[in-house]
């Protein structure tokens, strides 16, 4: 599908292998507003967004699931060893085209994966804040 093209250029919203941060930030924001918890997305060919906290944390962000998650064309839910997720469980699931090809990532950290979800608030203290903050900002 082609979308309509107005004089601003911006009444559309187009991602391919080679989109920006700046390409991406409106997917991220919307996943992140939803979820209330931290988000990463990128593009094949450049690094993405890193948001926490309703905040872009970083701009030219990557991580090594996401480069997994690029390469294998598979979701993933895992625990990294290593960047600002280590130790913490997440899910990242490619961006495909219609033709099944991966244009990018998109990452969560994985909830549903805590067993004990208790367990989860210690090790990221963080993220019940987050959930009730945007729980706030919904109402």
């Amino acid at each position: 599908m082609k979308c309509k093209t107005n004089t601003d250029d911006k009444s559309c919203l187009q991602i391919c292998e080679d989109s920006t941060s700046d390409d991406l930030q409106p997917i991220a924001e919307a996943i992140h507003a939803l979820l209330g918890i931290p988000i990463t997305i990128r593009s094949r060919n450049n690094r993405g967004i890193r948001m926490e906290r309703g905040k872009v944390m970083d701009r030219d962000y990557t991580g090594p699931i996401l480069e997994e998650v690029l390469n294998t064309n598979k979701i993933t839910r895992t625990v990294p060893v290593e960047g600002p997720y280590k130790g913490k469980a997440v899910a990242v699931a490619p961006i495909r085209t219609s033709d099944g090809n991966t244009i990018g990532a998109v990452g969560v950290v994985d909830l549903v994966a805590a067993l004990d979800i208790l367990s989860m608030f210690k090790e990221y203290p963080g993220i019940f804040d987050e959930v009730e903050e945007s729980k706030k900002k919904l109402q």
